[in-house]
Order: structure tokens, then C-alpha cells, then sequence
């Protein structure tokens, strides 16, 4: 079953999600049963509130337990207060209404907290992956699903630049997920390439995530929110597989610019919900597309200073690299984290490798609070950030320049695009 609601232009009505809500999750089907909704953490712009709070009114009279995971994949874990930002409830609610709804974060790299369920043979990862790898694939994931009797996510959709458009099963996958299969499919992504990836609907990634997601016996369904600025403007409801599908052909008309020409220079401003490099490199990602060749992009974020709070060290140890450079001297970097090369090749870009030298398509620089000394020591240039006016770079496309002012969500594409983008 599915349900759905979208209205381009036009914000969904709170009186229609609850409509959604209890058509998508009839309360016999949860009476006396343990419910645990998983929602994304604050980089992901979404009025999950909106969802959440008619949710729980329409069910924690009749669950058992009504909790929340918060799908961290490796992201830093959130406050209670900023889960409850994030579920659109305050102090007060909290400690009243919400007072026996228990917060979990995702712990990705805790043994104690992971549970493998099952592994997609080497036979299987050949056919997902388009011949690309043959390997056993151990799938882990938190052990605290598997302590409820149902699985509600609720989430957004966008373009994605490893599974092509997030939302659905990626909630889990990397979501909620182990380090083995997070790390498998992100380098599988990089390996196909960003501008191959993101923005298209069905791929290999997608499969891999989507065959991990089926060895989760337990009851799953999903709420897709796509986004209009800030507003709600698309509301599917069912199995995850249900609600992804029509979700992503709304992100797709929603979420994606077309222009007539690349860029020699664009400034992609990061938001404040990217505090760090690991997220804000989703600046690149949306705009790789359009950037010209030998061209440079300027991530402006003052307010970011580290490049990674997790991951940081590795980064600092390989550096940003075009795929190539990686796969050209696989030996000496396939015991890194794969999770953390794709990230690199993400952020730098395409580019080649030959005879020992790396050459980038085009060139991604830094305009943040991280040093020039840094910045240069992982293979990026620098700006500094104070000598930056973004407005001087506003309305000058036929200049070719061009300026993103909230840069990381919607995806820009050529409208004629060169062979490395299609």
C-alpha cells in the first residue's frame, strides 16, 4: 500500500500528513507492538516534526514503546536538544508528552552496538554491482532494531551523489548501518564516479542498499518528505521501496537546476547545518556538473574548522585525490577506509593519474576558519575566507560565474552534458 500527496508550489496542510499518517499506519496494525522511528540528524533540511508529532498522537496510545534513532551513518551523535529541534517539539514538550519516548543516536563504530544479519554473497555483489566487485559483503546494523516489533522511517529525498537520491532504505544503509557495508558501497559509488551517480534514479549503489535492506525481518514502513525551499511539498507513505520510488521522481523535478553552459568560478556558499568538510563537500557534489573544466569552486563556509571530527586523522593521512590516483596504487590504500577514499575522490573531483601524476579535471578550494597550512597539506587550495564578498559574485553567469548562496541540497546538471556527467 502507498499514499501520497504532492502539490509543487504549494505546502502540504497539516490536516493532510495526518490524513497520510493514519492511512499509512492503521493503529491495529501497532497495537501492543514496540515502534521505533528512525529520522535523519540535522544535515538534511526536512519539517520531520511535521510527520513525527502526528505520528506519535496517532499511535503512542496504543504501542508499547514508541522511541527514536537518530540515523547518524558517521556523522557526529546529536544533544537531546537538538533531536528535539529536529522533531519539531520543545523543552516543555519533551519533559511532558514526549517524556517516555527514549533518543537513541547511531553508534556506527561500537561493536556492542551492532548486530550482522546476514551477508550478500559474492555472487550477488557481481550482479548489483555491474561486474565491478565480486566479495561477501557482512551486513551489520544497529542491534536496537531488531528490540522492536516495527520500523518507521521518516525522512527526506534528494539528490545523492553515492545512491543516487537518498531517502528510503538508505536510512538504514548508511543510516543505521555497520562499518563493512557503509564502507563497500560508498567506494563502490566513488568508483562508478559522482556526476554518474547522483541524480539518476536506479543504481548499482541503490540495488546494494536496497539488498541489504531486505535481510531486516522486521515490519518497515517509510514517510518520504521532498521539500520545496523549506516547506513540504511531497508526502509518500508505504514500504520503503513504495515511498522512495514516486519520492524520487518528485525530488528529481523538484531538487535539480539545468544550465546552459559550466563555470569557470563558482562560490558555493555551505550552510550552518554543514559543520564540517565530511557534509559541507556536498557543495562540490551538487555542482561538480557544471563546473568547467580547469575551472575552480570555492567552498565559503567560515564557520566550518575542521575537516572531519570523525574521520579527520585518515583524511589527513591520504589527503583528496581523483579516483585514479587511488586506484592506480591500490595496494598502498586499500586498508584505509573505503568510506573515507570515496569521500576524498567526492570532494576533488574527476581527474587522472598517469605515470605517477595527478592531474584534476578542475580545482576545489577552501574558503573556511581551516588554515591555508592545512588546507594545502590534503592536496586543496585555500582563500581566505574574510577576503570574500559573495555578493560580488552575484549576476555574473555570463561572466561565468556563479554563485549558490545555500549550496549542498539541489543538484545542478548541464542541460547538454559532456561525456564524463552522462
Amino acid at each position: 500500500m502507498i499514499s501520497a500527496i504532492a502539490k509543487k508550489g504549494k505546502a502540504i496542510e497539516p490536516e493532510e500528513v495526518g490524513s497520510i499518517v493514519r492511512e499509512a499506519c492503521p493503529a491495529v496494525w501497532y497495537e501492543g507492538k514496540r515502534t521505533l522511528v528512525i529520522v535523519p540528524d540535522g544535515t538534511r533540511t526536512a519539517p520531520v516534526g511535521s510527520v513525527f508529532r502526528p505520528l506519535h498522537n496517532h499511535l503512542a496510545g496504543v504501542v508499547t514503546r514508541f522511541d527514536v534513532l537518530v540515523a547518524l551513518g558517521t556523522h557526529q551523535p546529536m544533544s537531546e536538544t537538538a533531536i528535539c529541534e529536529r522533531l519539531g517539539i520543545t523543552a516543555a514538550e519533551r519533559r511532558h508528552e514526549y517524556a517516555n519516548v527514549e533518543f537513541y543516536n547511531h553508534a556506527w563504530n561500537e561493536a556492542s552496538a551492532l548486530v550482522t544479519i546476514g551477508t550478500i554473497g559474492a555472487r550477488d555483489v557481481r550482479a548489483l554491482t555491474e561486474g565491478r566487485f565480486e566479495m561477501e559483503v557482512p551486513i551489520e546494523i544497529n542491534r536496537r532494531l531488531l528490540e522492536y516489533d516495527r520500523l518507521i522511517i521518516i525522512g527526506p529525498v534528494f539528490p545523492h551523489e553515492v545512491v543516487g537520491f537518498s531517502g528510503g532504505n538508505k536510512y538504514f544503509f548508511p543510516g543505521v548501518a555497520g562499518p563493512q557495508i557503509l564502507n563497500f558501497f560508498h567506494w563502490l559509488g566513488a568508483v562508478i564516479t559522482t556526476p554518474k551517480i547522483i541524480g539518476r534514479k536506479w543504481t548499482p549503489v541503490r540495488r546494494v542498499v536496497d539488498k541489504a535492506a531486505s535481510l531486516i525481518r522486521v515490519p518497515k514502513a517509510c514517510f518520504c518528505l521532498v521539500v520545496e525551499g523549506e516547506e513540504l511539498a511531497g508526502l509518500f507513505a508505504g514500504t520503503p521501496e513504495e515511498a522512495w520510488d514516486p519520492a524520487s521522481d518528485l525530488s528529481n523535478q523538484l531538487h535539480v537546476i539545468y544550465h546552459d553552459r559550466p563555470y569557470g568560478k563558482i562560490l558555493a556558499c555551505a550552510p550552518k547545518m554543514y559543520d564540517e568538510i565530511w557534509t559541507a563537500g556536498k557543495c562540490m557534489y551538487k555542482l561538480e556538473p557544471v563546473l568547467a573544466d580547469g575551472g575552480e569552486l570555492i567552498i565559503y563556509a567560515p564557520h566550518i574548522t575542521e575537516f572531519s571530527a570523525t574521520h579527520g586523522k585518515v583524511i589527513e593521512e591520504v589527503g583528496y585525490h581523483c579516483r585514479d590516483y587511488f586506484l592506480g596504487q591500490w595496494d598502498k590504500f586499500k586498508g584505509y577506509p573505503w568510506g573515507v577514499l570515496a569521500h576524498s575522490t567526492h570532494v576533488f573531483g574527476l581527474g587522472t593519474y598517469v605515470e605517477g601524476r595527478e592531474t584534476p579535471r578542475a580545482r576545489v578550494v577552501l574558503a573556511t576558519g581551516i588554515s591555508e597550512r592545512r588546507c594545502r597539506s590534503v592536496n586543496l587550495g585555500y582563500r581566505d575566507p574574510t577576503s570574500i564578498r559573495p555578493e560580488e559574485f552575484a549576476g555574473r553567469e555570463a561572466e561565468g560565474v556563479l554563485l549558490v548562496p545555500k549550496a549542498g541540497e539541489t543538484l545542478h546538471r548541464l542541460r547538454n552534458p559532456p561525456e564524463w556527467a552522462m
